[in-house]
């Protein structure tokens, strides 16, 4: 297998051309070994969640994955088909000490790979992340097969779905959602199951795009950040005068909005909605965000009273943030949005509720309500190829000197009317580069000189 599919967060790679069924049992291994360590435990009294998503390769990994815990007396709850809102609430809520599911978030439908997670006796109220980097530190040094006893494993079949909603709904007061007409498209993805659910809950009206699981993913790409990909969903929008749309990506977690004009909502506009609502319930709690994201998102949290928290870019530094540093939520211009009360996790059907709840409240179109909170202009994050990150960074560092404010993730520099932040790619020879300005004219003057000075 190539070590480039171990991410810095999971396992994602093109299924029979970068790994293959018996480097899955390896990883399942791995895994076992990884989880007793971590939690001091034998591997043959280990309780782990397990499920799957559409993808043509998914079905494949999680039963190869299976066979493997299930040969060395690990008891098994297996979910099968599930959102990774649906995992991570799974296994958060029931009893069990890990969660293995077979996804590949919203990479091109020929990609596998899995989401690692364990319950840290440290943090029993969280879940905790175990990376496809840490992962293969662990494979790499191990013998196969597994050095472990051989004895049977309990297998048992689990459904989510009720328990699930009943949390999700928990998180706002449905007396206060009204009437919206929203269009939910989950691009023929995992939070098909959920969405009509939550619907039926509320009396919201559904417009649902591409409800049916496909593992092809046809309609439209499963990023939700591809180029085009919310442009059906945007059309949808005006012609049915909606109140708003909602996207998400094929895995579940990601979500991000368009208004009733069809325009798209970057995902640090989306967190300052969510903050609003979390700050009404908590006062005075704090939010994490990280530090691409708009610094529109702290000055508001304060304005609101509540405790802005600056974090790495990556929803586990997030999650780490949170418990640290007593947040109540965390969001990411990726639109992630996690919640302390869902376990530290991501879950995209909450953020949908509080979305809801918040247009519901405030009474005006959400074009109006995001429209105040653009305080600055602020550019897409660009991708710029680089041979020699080291050296352009070093530039970068000599140049802004005087204004840098930190590097706990790449390179930020701030100004009296504007601000930027380069940092390099986790996985490819990439800079990413994010500017804000105070007004457009400034944001297109920085971004250039940005990449000019890049580039040169």
């Amino acid at each position: 297998m190539e070590e480039h599919i171990f991410k810095a967060y999971d396992i994602r790679g093109i299924y029979g051309k970068e790994f293959n069924q018996e480097d899955v049992k390896k990883i399942a291994q791995a895994y076992l070994q990884a989880v007793s360590h971590k939690l001091n435990k034998p591997i043959k009294e280990l309780h782990l969640i397990i499920g799957r998503d559409v993808r043509a390769s998914s079905q494949e990994l999680i039963e190869t994955a299976k066979e493997i815990f299930l040969q060395y007396g690990v008891t098994v709850d297996d979910f099968d088909l599930l959102s990774i809102n649906d995992f991570y609430f799974a296994v958060g809520n029931y009893e069990c000490d890990a969660g293995f599911m077979a996804t590949a978030s919203h990479n091109p439908p020929e990609y596998g790979g899995f989401k690692m997670t364990f319950r840290s006796p440290e943090s029993p109220d969280a879940l905790s992340f175990l990376s496809g980097k840490e992962l293969y530190q662990e494979l790499s040094k191990m013998q196969f097969p597994l050095d472990a006893e051989l004895l049977a494993g309990q297998e048992n079949k689990k459904e989510a779905f009720a328990d699930h909603l009943k949390h999700v709904l928990s998180f706002v007061d449905l007396k206060k959602i009204k009437p919206l007409k929203v269009v939910v498209d989950t691009g023929n993805g995992m939070n098909g199951l959920m969405i009509p659910k939550i619907f039926e809950s509320i009396p919201c009206e559904l417009t649902h795009l591409f409800p049916e699981l496909s593992s092809d993913f046809s309609n439209r790409p499963p990023n939700p950040l591809a180029e085009g990909a919310s442009d059906q969903l945007a059309a949808r929008v005006q012609a049915e005068n909606a109140d708003l749309g909602v996207i998400y990506d094929v895995d579940g977690d990601r979500m991000f909005l368009v208004d009733e004009q069809g325009t798209f909502v970057r995902g640090d506009m989306i967190l300052i909605l969510l903050a609003q609502a979390m700050l009404k319930r908590y006062p005075e709690s704090g939010v994490v965000y990280n530090l691409i994201c708009s610094h529109a998102v702290p000055e508001l949290v304060t304005k609101w009273g509540g405790r802005p928290i600056r974090s790495e870019v990556g929803y586990v530094n997030l999650s780490r943030h949170m418990r640290e540093d007593d947040g109540i939520m965390s969001g990411e211009l990726s639109a992630h949005f996690s919640f302390k009360d869902n376990f530290y996790a991501d879950n995209g059907f909450i953020a949908l509720l509080l979305v809801l709840q918040t247009i519901s409240e405030d009474g005006r179109k959400l074009s109006e309500i995001i429209n105040e909170f653009q305080l600055y202009a602020k550019g897409d994050e660009i991708n710029l190829p680089v041979e020699n990150i080291p050296a352009v960074l070093d530039k970068i560092r000599s140049i802004f000197k005087a204004n840098i404010k930190d590097e706990i993730d790449g390179i930020t520099a701030e100004f009296d009317d504007w601000w930027l932040n380069v940092r390099p790619s986790n996985t490819e020879p990439l800079l990413r580069v994010v500017v804000e300005a105070a007004n457009k004219k400034m944001l297109a003057e920085k971004t250039q000189e940005v990449i000019n000075l890049i580039n040169s």
